[in-house]
């Protein structure tokens, strides 16, 4: 009897582990699974926590993908290479994210800013398609409150020659 009120009032774990879950079931229905959240590859953090927001480093696409993330576009990589090297590089933020949440990406609010720098050749003008990867794959995890303010900057250069690297601000609740 006492199963049945709770379940009838809301209380039973069942219900309270959905409600607090929500974002990982999303990633689960994209088939995504999060690496473990890559350490710093100089001298900074990989995020710093300030009020409600999560500042996140530059992170830049892991070297062992399948499609190629390192080199310069317009010359060594196509649109769509860069379009994934973005997505691998959104992928990394949101393993740093979920490390700031403490394990929760339920905490987050919304997605504040993205900045991403595109390696390219001087010709080069496709740097929004490029970071599209990193903004629609948060836009599919977090729905509207994935989307954000958002630069997409062309260089002559990035560390290690990645094609790739995303600055975000991201509020999420204490």
């Amino acid at each position: 009897m006492l199963g049945t009120a709770s379940v009838a009032l809301g209380l039973s774990t069942t219900s309270a582990e959905a409600k607090t879950r929500k974002v990982d079931d999303r990633l689960r229905e994209l088939g995504i699974e999060l690496e473990t959240p890559s350490t710093p590859a100089a001298v900074y953090v990989p995020y710093r926590i300030s009020g409600q927001q999560v500042f996140i480093a530059g992170q830049i696409p892991p070297a062992n993908a399948a499609t190629p993330t390192f080199g310069k576009l317009g010359s060594d990589l196509t649109v769509d290479e860069g379009y994934a090297a973005a997505r691998l590089v959104g992928l990394r933020i949101l393993a740093q994210l979920k490390s700031a949440c403490g394990g929760d990406l339920d905490r987050v609010v919304q997605c504040v800013q993205l900045r991403g720098f595109v390696n390219c050749t001087a010709d080069f003008s496709e740097q929004s398609t490029v970071i599209n990867g990193a903004s629609e794959l948060l836009r599919d995890v977090f729905g509207e409150q994935g989307l954000a303010a958002r630069a997409a900057l062309g260089t002559n250069s990035l560390p290690l020659n990645a094609a790739v690297e995303i600055e975000s601000v991201f509020e999420i609740r204490r």
